[in-house]
């Protein structure tokens, strides 16, 4: 087993590590109890890769039932997360299993990868006909609305780019995108009107209008941005951040994570952390390019898209840039089930490119 592990890819492992200590450093600065369940989960996060890499696991995800099975699965958890989970920050979305608690949206992303890409692979050469196009909506658009009615903006978001970052890549005609890019911009026309809570315009409106109210919904925003501006090059250094340190900045272990990395790593810290992010994503999809079936580059471009939209939408939020809506950093927020996620698809990802090298 030493020796296949050392077949890993190097390129991919590097940058993951990178991250992973990041992540650690800067949850134990703010709590340490967390601290020790980030490590926990990274523990049984790695395990869980190295399993992944070590299984040639293609052969199974590739039969038409499995993946299907998978994400009935899942979509049975969301629905199930309905009923029987309790409401946490306003939201039904985490089922209690003991002492922990399982975000059931976070596996509906690997399964709908998983599907997707049997899906794609399959029938990508025949993408423009009508009955594809619709048949992979009808496969996204269950849990995405199922996430919706949570109600979890920010996942129902990551799972849409992901079926719309499929579309792209499998040979869409030009007038199939012009089509969709409207129906885009009709949904967002009928959701303002009458699918948008008051709290989620808010947050919208505060994006174009940065001064309105700075203590209610616009006060994480200028508070991230504090904690940004006051790092300096080398920071504050180790549990010395005002913002974090005195409680000024929310959720400085999962949404604003980033923001507190910066304030006591300064820019330098924070330039390592999106250099290694961006490593690994572009390592992911140098993989998938070598990849030599449709299935493993589809998984690659899945991981990536779902990897590049959280890492858009939360250092977009915490940069004042984009709405906050609560979608964490990949490997360097706090959280078990999205942690344990994301290792999966990276053992995934390593298990293809191992047999893609060698």
């Amino acid at each position: 087993m030493l020796s296949y592990i050392k077949k890993l890819d190097a390129g991919l492992v590097l940058p993951f590590l990178v991250v992973a200590t990041a992540s650690l450093v800067v949850i134990a600065s703010l709590d340490l109890q967390l601290f020790y369940q980030q490590l926990a989960w990274y523990a049984i996060g790695i395990a869980t890769a190295l399993l992944f890499a070590l299984l040639d696991l293609r052969p199974f995800f590739q039969h038409r039932s499995v993946a299907l099975a998978i994400y009935i699965f899942a979509v049975g958890l969301l629905v199930l997360t309905l009923f029987v989970a309790p409401v946490i920050r306003g939201t039904r979305s985490w089922i209690p299993l003991g002492p922990l608690q399982f975000q059931t949206s976070e596996l509906a992303k690997i399964a709908l990868i998983l599907l997707l890409s049997f899906y794609f692979a399959k029938r990508h050469i025949g993408i423009a006909h009508k009955s594809t196009i619709f048949l992979a909506l009808f496969y996204a658009a269950i849990p995405i609305g199922l996430v919706l009615a949570q109600p979890d903006m920010g996942t129902a978001l990551v799972l849409s780019g992901l079926f719309i970052g499929y579309l792209f890549v499998s040979g869409l005609r030009p007038r199939h995108i012009l089509i969709g890019l409207a129906c885009a911009v009709v949904g967002l026309v009928w959701a303002w009107g009458g699918f948008l809570k008051d709290y989620q315009k808010e947050r919208v409106l505060g994006l174009i209008y940065p001064e309105r109210d700075p203590l209610g919904y616009n006060y994480s925003t200028i508070q991230s941005k504090i904690a940004l501006g006051s790092g300096g090059f080398w920071g504050k250094g180790f549990g010395q951040g005002t913002q974090v340190q005195l409680g000024f900045l929310p959720e400085p272990q999962t949404d604003f994570i980033f923001s507190a990395l910066v304030e006591e790593w300064g820019f330098f810290g924070g330039f390592m952390v999106l250099a290694a992010f961006l490593a690994l994503l572009l390592r992911i999809g140098w993989i998938g390019y070598l990849a030599r079936d449709n299935f493993s580059k589809f998984v690659c471009l899945g991981t990536m898209i779902v990897f590049l939209i959280h890492f858009i939408f939360n250092v977009g939020s915490v940069m004042g840039l984009l709405p906050v809506i609560g979608v964490s950093f990949p490997l360097l927020s706090y959280g078990g089930s999205n942690l344990l996620v994301s290792c999966m698809l990276m053992g995934l990802v390593a298990s293809i490119g191992v047999r893609s090298y060698f």
